[in-house]
């Protein structure tokens, strides 16, 4: 009897001992495998926001809608914003007569951080020997340290370039160049809210996307570094790109969605079930030319990126967000900082996020932000800049009226498609 509780015993031991050993083998075979897929899970850079950047402005100034922003070599932060303009009373006491309060008013449109968050210049608005816009609207630092500046009001119809010091260098285009029948009621340059509206018994103004002179209402402006041209988000009024040189002012040449003429034709409410557009709506926000030459086409309303090569073919396309109504999901664009700019960065006003891509695909691998006012929210979230070490920063229009730096934190396994809030870790 006792033999055979030993015996009994031994098997269950030996039984106990291979399930063990199973069970490890099994954990072992596991964890490579989750290894292995996290060796083979799709990459995406990493960020968390700077809750403290940029640094308070003097003088009580207030940002209004933040329209731009550009990183020049330096990795400076330049943004333009719409000031006063867009400031309740309530805001601006100081601009008040007499004033209201102690606080506040609005900064001047153009501004320039450091990388610390520091402002170091402003400067902006009307002048001699320029038009300035009715409502500007994005900024650029081009290679050689100039400063471009766009606009979406009724009658602009020009770019302007300045030194960084705000000095004028050149005017393309003229305002006001195409008065229509005065306008009826109360309406915006473009089906979206984030056009400028013209007061009842105002001049009302005509596109004309095959205008070799003046434009219609630009967005963003990009230079070239190996031609000197200047690419234009053509724009708000026009439904184009534009392409000129950017020493004279002088059209180069331009094209329509999937690099057809451009037709000014009213296309009617965007459906996001229809067949797509064959022309561009209201606005071509951005015009963008990567290292490669490919340039990428914000056309905002119609929830694409267009790519083209750099003069007019049509390469490729990508629907973002695709029953995105209202403004639209494609609002800007900029890449990342490694040599190959493999990713691309799309920031979207309407949901509130900036879109992760893979830029060779187009696919969306993961997107972050939310709406809200705190940092790492969004409202409006409008233009997008990388500096040289990968961080991003936004600016938002309408009432968010700020601008936010994401501070890149390396490539990382992507975990979720939606990031939400990119809170510090600590």
């Amino acid at each position: 009897m006792g033999s055979l509780k030993r015996t009994s015993n031994l098997y269950i031991g030996l039984a106990l001992l291979v399930a063990l050993v199973a069970l490890g083998v099994a954990q072992n075979v596991l964890e490579k495998r989750a290894e292995a897929q996290e060796k083979t899970a799709a990459q995406a850079p990493r960020f968390e926001v700077d809750p403290l950047w940029p640094k308070p402005l003097p003088n009580h100034w207030l940002l209004g809608s933040a329209i731009g922003v550009s990183i020049d070599d330096q990795d400076h932060v330049w943004i333009i914003h719409r000031s006063s303009a867009t400031l309740g009373n309530n805001e601006k006491g100081l601009e008040m007569n007499p004033p209201t309060s102690e606080c506040c008013a609005g900064a001047p449109p153009v501004l320039e951080f450091d990388a610390a968050g520091n402002l170091l210049r402003h400067w902006g608005g009307p002048g001699e020997g320029y038009e300035w816009p009715d409502s500007n609207h994005g900024i650029t630092v081009d290679y050689k340290g100039n400063v471009w500046v766009g606009g979406n009001g009724g009658p602009d119809e020009h770019v302007l370039k300045f030194t960084k010091d705000g000095k004028f260098l050149m005017q393309a285009g003229k305002k006001g160049a195409r008065p229509g029948p005065p306008a009826r009621g109360r309406r915006g340059g473009a089906a979206d809210p984030d056009a400028v509206a013209t007061g009842a018994g105002a001049p009302t103004y005509l596109a004309n996307s095959n205008d070799p002179n003046n434009f219609g209402r630009v967005a963003k402006i990009f230079v070239d570094p190996k031609t000197n041209e200047a690419y234009l988000g053509d724009g708000y009024l026009n439904k184009r790109v534009a392409v000129i040189d950017a020493d004279t002012g002088k059209m180069k040449r331009f094209w329509g969605a999937y690099g057809n003429k451009p037709d000014d034709t009213d296309p009617g409410p965007y459906k996001p079930d229809a067949p797509l557009d064959q022309q561009f709506r209201s606005p071509v926000h951005c015009a963008q030319l990567a290292n490669d030459g490919m340039l990428y086409v914000c056309d905002r309303v119609n929830d694409r990126i267009q790519v083209f090569t750099a003069d007019g073919k049509f390469v490729k396309e990508m629907i973002i967000a695709k029953r995105t109504l209202n403004a639209g999901s494609v609002w800007d664009i900029a890449f990342s900082k490694d040599a190959q700019q493999r990713y691309l960065y799309v920031t979207d006003g309407v949901n509130e996020k900036v879109h992760i891509l893979m830029r060779d695909s187009l696919q969306e691998i993961t997107n972050f932000g939310d709406g809200g006012r705190q940092p790492g929210q969004f409202y409006g979230v409008h233009s997008i800049a990388v500096d040289s070490k990968g961080n991003i920063y936004t600016t938002e229009t309408y009432e968010g009226k700020r601008v936010q730096k994401f501070v890149y934190k390396g490539l990382g396994s992507v975990t979720k498609q939606t990031q939400g809030v990119l809170w510090p870790s600590r």
